[in-house]
């Protein structure tokens, strides 16, 4: 049996309004992942969420706005994992590795999730290109500010540095868990992270 039918194959439950918008939003993952956005439907959804289309129309007034809310649940997710990467320590060195090292163990172990972030067939609808642009700028905005303390780097090259890493990690984390790649994860994180420090370590903060 597939995913998508072991869930068919589930029974249908009561639950709080949560617990079942939750439910939606995982019936909605697996059918995005498998067919696409524009290949998805609502009556697919409802069908694999074991619950009537009348019930999924009243959590989502239609397909985008259930694409846009798993969206925004994955990208929460994620944010919140480089957080507490950037804030796991004051060590900088360390902190790029663990930075980096959340890229790559998010890419790896939450594929479907990063292709439905950053692999969409949609990126260019407004308001998802909108949040992935959000996400970013958060992320780089939060890199700008460790780097910015910690250099003498202006707020301006911190947001510049804090877009290259970013993108380093991301391009450098999908090419490694996309490729046949020999290297493991804890040797491809140091190495990148090896790159990234001595760029930044390169730009100390004057006395």
């Amino acid at each position: 049996m597939t995913e998508l039918e072991n869930i068919k194959a589930t029974r249908p439950q009561r639950m709080p309004r949560e617990a079942r918008r939750r439910q939606l939003l995982q019936a909605a993952h697996q059918v995005f992942v498998a067919h696409g956005y524009h290949g998805a439907s609502m009556d697919e959804i409802a069908e694999v969420a074991l619950v009537s289309k009348p019930v999924l129309y009243q959590h989502f007034p239609g397909k985008r706005e259930l694409y846009l809310a798993l969206l925004d649940s994955h990208l929460a997710d994620f944010s919140r994992q480089l957080d507490e990467a950037i804030r796991s320590t004051n060590d900088n060195r360390e902190r790029v590795f663990a930075t980096i090292n959340t890229y790559y163990s998010y890419i790896k172990g939450e594929s479907q999730a990063y292709r439905l972030i950053f692999e969409s067939d949609v990126l260019s609808d407004p308001l998802i290109a909108h949040r992935i642009e959000q996400f970013n700028s958060s992320l780089a905005s939060s890199i700008a500010r460790v780097v910015v303390e910690d250099t003498d780097m202006s707020e301006d090259e911190g947001l510049l540095a804090g877009r290259a890493l970013a993108g380093l990690s991301q391009v450098s984390a999908r090419y490694w868990a996309t490729s046949e790649s020999s290297v493991d994860q804890e040797a491809a994180v140091e190495l990148i992270s090896r790159l990234a420090w001595r760029g930044i370590s390169q730009f100390p903060k004057e006395n």
